[in-house]
């Protein structure tokens, strides 16, 4: 079943490209894709919660002139297997993606949304995605597909109930 990309992230991809060129950085990387993410998808701030998503925020804005630096002119490949290539991204950031679609096929639909990247950038322990997460005391490991989407489906229901 091919599966399409949800709005969220259509606007995640294109602000981290412009993201990415503002940097002056060569590829998008997992840290550009959780920043766009976090901006354009009011569910991943949810299910990471106000507090988080501001703290997360806080920290990759410093990028272009604090931790970031030192990942200039260095191609983002974490090792995880397999090597995904999408033109323009890192080989981790082009991971995720395929990730993201593959858990939106397994679980039966048709759109990748930004759960689905959420998820994905975590499950790669060596990313910057995960680094950052780290950083700001967000446990990588926990946010797996079975945890974010279950959360979500929570949300939803709640939110559905009032």
């Amino acid at each position: 079943m091919a599966v399409a990309y949800g709005p969220e992230i259509v606007a995640a991809l294109a602000a981290a490209r412009r993201r990415a060129s503002r940097d002056q950085d060569r590829e998008i990387d997992t840290a550009h894709l959780l920043h766009s993410l976090l901006e354009s998808d009011p569910e991943a701030r949810a299910v990471l919660g106000t507090a988080r998503v501001a703290k997360l925020l806080g920290y990759l804005v410093q990028r272009s002139i604090g931790y970031g630096l030192r990942w200039r002119s260095s191609v983002e490949d974490s090792g995880a297997s397999p090597t995904v290539t999408l033109p323009g991204m890192s080989p981790s950031a082009a991971r995720a993606m395929s990730t993201a679609g593959e858990l939106a096929r397994r679980r039966g639909e048709s759109t990748v949304r930004g759960l689905h990247l959420l998820a994905a950038l975590a499950e790669d322990p060596g990313s910057r995605a995960a680094e950052v997460l780290r950083r700001v005391a967000v446990d990588p490991g926990r946010l797996g597909a079975r945890e974010v989407l279950a959360c979500a489906e929570a949300l939803r229901a709640e939110q559905a109930g009032r």
